[in-house]
């Protein structure tokens, strides 16, 4: 079975974003049952030397959104994404982020992705005047997933920290599609 990297790419990102907006859900939800502000959620990290929650869902989006467009042939993928402000003041400002994120992911269509496995992929190192150079395979698998789990997992990781009832389930909330009944007993 072939499977391509838009597909691939896409049934990754769209699942985890949503998830990720129903964590931020129950964040909210979390602050309001304890009276508590729910904006202070977005300043939470979980150590010091770590971004806070906001930070991690702008990254988690601009990680999914800039990868699409470069899969989809944009090399400066700055230029070819639509740019979004960090500057995210609530829950509902990173949801609003979110979604748009993903109405963009979306709105990219199957053919630009032809041959992008191939497509060779530079990132720019600018500190030190170096570059990772990997083809779209090589960059979706080795960068730009573990990336993207990274941030979304550590924005769900802040919220679990700070008290709001969250588990495996709420993370991984796309995989329901595939629980079935049984067809024999155990």
């Amino acid at each position: 079975m072939n499977t391509s990297i838009y597909t691939f790419a896409i049934e990754t990102f769209v699942p985890m974003l949503r998830s990720l907006s129903g964590v931020l859900d129950k964040g909210a939800e979390h602050a309001s049952a304890n009276k508590s502000d729910p904006a202070a959620l977005l300043n939470a990290r979980l150590a010091s030397d770590m971004y806070p929650l906001a930070q991690q869902v702008q990254i988690a989006c601009s990680q999914a959104r800039d990868t699409m467009a470069r899969l989809a042939g944009g090399q400066d993928a700055s230029q070819d994404a639509p740019q979004f402000e960090n500057n995210e003041q609530t829950l509902e400002d990173l949801k609003a982020r979110i979604a748009k994120t993903i109405d963009y992911v979306q709105s990219l269509r199957a053919a630009a992705f032809e041959g992008s496995e191939d497509r060779q992929i530079t990132l720019p190192i600018p500190e030190n005047n170096m570059e990772f150079e990997m083809n779209g395979l090589q960059f979706l698998r080795d960068w730009a997933l573990p990336h993207f789990y990274f941030h979304v997992v550590t924005a769900y990781d802040i919220l679990r920290n700070n008290g709001v009832d969250i588990g495996k389930r709420d993370y991984m909330s796309g995989v329901g599609k595939y629980i079935r009944q049984r067809s024999t007993p155990a």
